[in-house]
């Protein structure tokens, strides 16, 4: 997210991310479906991988929320406030037992998960 964060400031077009994990990989997927980044492609160096990430410049700011703070559906309306500036802008990401997902997508599912990152 770091990496993400600083190379939008900077108005880079693209960038990359190393090391690569799938988690890493279902929270960037999240992040393109609601258009925060464009497109991403894992690169394979014989090693742990990388993703190529290419930027919108649709990111004020992005980070990875630690620790990783176990979140019911009730409860999701006190972690945006915390973690987001206003009411329906931005979004956090989680993980649940049904994959990575937007804290939208958690509550329409109506399950909990730990939070992992947050954007807007």
């Amino acid at each position: 997210m770091s990496t993400i964060k600083n190379a939008e400031n900077v108005g880079k077009a693209e960038c990359i991310i190393s090391p690569a994990s799938k988690l890493i990989g279902s929270t960037l997927k999240v992040m393109a479906d609601l258009g925060y980044i464009g497109e991403f492609e894992f690169i394979d160096d014989g090693k742990s991988g990388m993703f190529k990430v290419k930027l919108q410049g649709r990111i004020n700011r992005c980070g990875v929320i630690k620790p990783r703070f176990s979140a019911k559906v009730v409860d999701l309306e006190k972690w945006e406030k915390r973690f987001l500036p206003a009411r329906n802008f931005g979004v956090l990401i989680l993980s649940t037992s049904q994959g990575v997902v937007s804290h939208k997508d958690a509550r329409d599912r109506d399950i909990g998960g730990q939070l992992l990152a947050y954007v807007y």
